[in-house]
């Protein structure tokens, strides 16, 4: 039976192979732009022991339908900053997510902080056209990726001067990203077939983690407890979406995840 993800992937690989674009092209457009605003560097200035909040502007889901089908991505983008959020996601997947490449250009040009492009890269164009729109940072779920596509994309997205969060949900992608170098490696909690969400699974990973690189907490953070669990287990950053855009407080929301800090066990 074929998953969600099956279907989002299918749909992904379809468009790419009727994109006749030149990739040289796309390349040496996306290497001439203005240098990118630095979505990793800025992750890892929180206060020590306070998490660095991404936060996410997402519209619907596969699973859930429609969350804020008529969000405003400037006034949603200017309302997380406001509450202290260190960059954006925003979710640019049309056909399953209702985001567009407009949200994210709406929404980074309303705001100063960092974006990153949260879709399903398949394609070396992908990559080029998250540069293109003004992301600064790049989504590569390694999930959706054989080997040789995690490694080309995470070159080609250092190339043209984004950085690149990649995705993993085990050990065995965990391995898969540190081959090709990652720097930012987000866990997510939510599985990407059925799209349930798994609360420990940040949590077991942590310790699996190597030193160097930044830590992201995705998916299934529901508020400050989550948020301090995440933060004890040693992670920098979370990447929080149904929870504060859905809120009717979007501001006090991400001020809350701020507001967790790291709690010292045994004195230590």
């Amino acid at each position: 039976m074929a998953t969600y993800l099956d279907h989002i992937l299918e749909t992904h690989r379809e468009m790419a192979r009727a994109d006749q674009r030149s990739l040289d092209v796309l390349i040496s457009q996306a290497a001439a732009i203005a240098p990118c605003r630095g979505f990793g560097d800025i992750l890892m200035t929180a206060p020590d022991g306070e998490p660095a909040v991404i936060a996410e502007l997402k519209r619907r889901s596969p699973s859930k339908g429609d969350l804020v089908a008529d969000l405003d991505p400037a006034e949603t983008a200017t309302e997380y900053v406001v509450g202290g959020a260190a960059c954006l996601s925003v979710l640019t997947d049309v056909d399953y997510f209702g985001g567009s490449p407009d949200d994210l250009m709406a929404a980074r040009a309303a705001v100063t902080v960092p974006v990153l492009r949260k879709d399903f890269t398949v394609d070396a164009r992908n990559v080029c056209d998250a540069r293109l729109m003004g992301a600064d940072a790049v989504l590569l779920i390694a999930a959706a990726l054989d080997d040789a596509e995690l490694a080309d994309f995470h070159n080609l997205a250092v190339e043209v001067g984004l950085d690149v969060l990649v995705e993993i949900h085990d050990e065995t992608e965990l391995e898969r990203a540190m081959v090709v170098g990652a720097q930012l490696v987000g866990v997510n909690q939510r599985d990407l077939v059925t799209f349930a969400v798994d609360t420990a699974r940040a949590v077991r990973m942590a310790p699996l983690l190597p030193d160097g690189v930044v830590r992201v907490a995705e998916s299934g953070i529901r508020g400050p407890d989550d948020a301090r669990s995440l933060v004890d287990a040693g992670y920098h950053a979370l990447l929080v979406g149904e929870s504060v855009v859905t809120s009717g407080d979007r501001v006090a929301a991400v001020r809350a995840l701020r507001g967790v800090s790291h709690q010292p066990q045994n004195g230590g």
